[in-house]
């Protein structure tokens, strides 16, 4: 299993999972959950106590990820798998996002 915090301006909000079957689980931190001025990190992700569960990557997060050479660029040079979606989500959404959503591999900052 692999996981990832997501942080909406700078703050913890949830957690991304991809079990060791492909699937992947979003889950919003209790704390985000209960403070009513903190907002769904997407319209397609509202704030519920409930774990999100999907086969693929969310489209929320897919549509973070690098495109055509971009994505060839960065797979090649850190040696991901062009099909590993959360693997390259962790290695470029932790700085280089548009919006207020970034996502940090468990154990960096």
């Amino acid at each position: 299993m692999r996981s990832a915090k997501i942080l909406y301006k700078n703050e913890e909000a949830g957690k991304l999972r991809q079990l060791d079957d492909g699937t992947f689980e979003f889950q919003y931190n209790e704390n985000w959950l209960n403070d009513s001025s903190k907002p769904a990190i997407s319209l397609t992700l509202p704030k519920k106590k409930e774990t999100y569960r999907s086969e693929f990557l969310f489209p929320f997060f897919y549509n973070m990820l690098p495109e055509g050479t971009n994505k060839q660029a960065v797979c090649f040079n850190l040696r991901i798998d062009e099909n590993d979606h959360f693997g390259i989500l962790m290695a470029t959404a932790k700085s280089d996002t548009i919006g207020a959503v970034r996502v940090i591999k468990n154990g960096e900052e």
